[in-house]
């Protein structure tokens, strides 16, 4: 177990690290959402009634296609000089490989709605700090199935000649009940309601869905990886 973690802490590290001197996908993935909020603030009254009621499903249709773009870097990073060929032919674990690279994608798009959170509540007058603790749960959850299913498909089509749009082809659609409970618990918490009763089915559902897919990536990312 401690050689584990000591080699997910390297490989997430590593991922960091290469993400922060270059900062390709994070300013991509950041000037793409803040686009997408300013552009949906107008063709979205900010007062009215509709527009808070579908705020959850805004918000999250904006980290989905944000999320994208860091995760299709997950992989495609280790092409250039064979580094992924190195990496699968080290000693690292392919649990660990893909562990710390989901842990990487995870901090970057956990990054990416820190700073995207509170211009959405100027652009469109939510106040989203009324249920900070349910709201950063909801997040925590949400973005860690984002990363998971992202990661297994960003190695699937790493080696591909359109993996730019192969990635979210397939990643959206087994997205969709992640991204169905996201944004059903969303909207209620940005207005300020409890969440109990159906809402906690949704709770519910985003860790199943958590533990499942980290389950089964975990299981097949050397299958995914070698062939």
């Amino acid at each position: 177990m401690t050689r584990f973690l000591r080699q997910t802490w390297i490989v997430m590290a590593k991922d960091l690290r290469s993400e922060l001197r270059t900062k390709e996908a994070l300013n991509a993935s950041l000037s793409f959402a803040l686009v997408i909020l300013l552009l949906f603030s107008f063709a979205f009254n900010p007062t009215s009634d509709l527009t808070r009621e579908i705020s959850g499903g805004l918000l999250w249709l904006v980290f989905a296609f944000a999320g994208a773009l860091i995760l299709n870097r997950s992989f495609a990073r280790e092409l250039p000089n064979d580094c992924l060929d190195a990496l699968i032919a080290s000693p690292v674990s392919g649990a660990a490989l893909f562990t710390g690279k989901a842990l990487a994608s995870y901090v970057l798009l956990a990054a990416i709605e820190a700073v995207c959170l509170p211009v959405f509540g100027v652009f469109y007058n939510v106040r989203w700090t009324q249920q900070p603790l349910w709201l950063a749960l909801v997040l925590l959850l949400a973005s860690w199935g984002i990363a998971v299913v992202g990661t297994v498909f960003s190695a699937l089509t790493v080696n591909m000649r359109l993996r730019e749009l192969m990635l979210p082809m397939l990643v959206y659609p087994m997205l969709i009940p992640c991204l169905m409970a996201a944004m059903q618990l969303t909207t209620p918490i940005l207005a300020g309601e409890p969440v109990q009763g159906d809402l906690m089915a949704w709770v519910r559902l985003l860790i199943g869905f958590d533990i499942i897919f980290t389950a089964l990536a975990v299981v097949l990312i050397d299958t995914v990886l070698v062939g």
